[in-house]
């Protein structure tokens, strides 16, 4: 087998790890619709980043690299837009658990306050 060859299935072999790795997470965020995990700040470097990349990608020929980096760049943009719409303008109406329950329900709740009853 050719190094060419085994550099192509190398290739191959990494984009098919890296898109299953981000399955699990996409899928969660889009079907509980809770990104509160992750930063905008995050997201929109990844963003900004892989549209850069992208003039230096345009460079190499096609291959595996294309196809990786054009699933890393649709993963981002959905990341940002899931974030804008489901948590960005609604991170002030809900200082409140995942699952939409009061952190502490009273003041005396929280066992680190030191007034936990027994």
């Amino acid at each position: 087998m050719k190094l060419e060859d085994m550099q192509i299935i190398a290739g191959v072999i990494s984009t098919l790890m890296f898109v299953s790795s981000n399955v699990p997470m996409l899928w969660k965020a889009f079907t509980t619709k809770n990104l509160t995990s992750y930063s905008l700040g995050h997201i929109s470097l990844s963003n900004a980043g892989n549209l850069i990349y992208w003039l230096y990608l345009f460079t190499l020929p096609v291959g595996p690299v294309w196809f990786l980096h054009g699933f890393n760049t649709v993963v981002a943009g959905l990341m940002l837009v899931g974030y804008l719409r489901y948590q960005g303008h609604n991170r002030s109406l809900h200082p409140i658990g995942e699952r939409g329950e009061l952190l502490f329900s009273s003041p005396g709740s929280c066992a680190c306050s030191g007034n936990a009853s027994s």
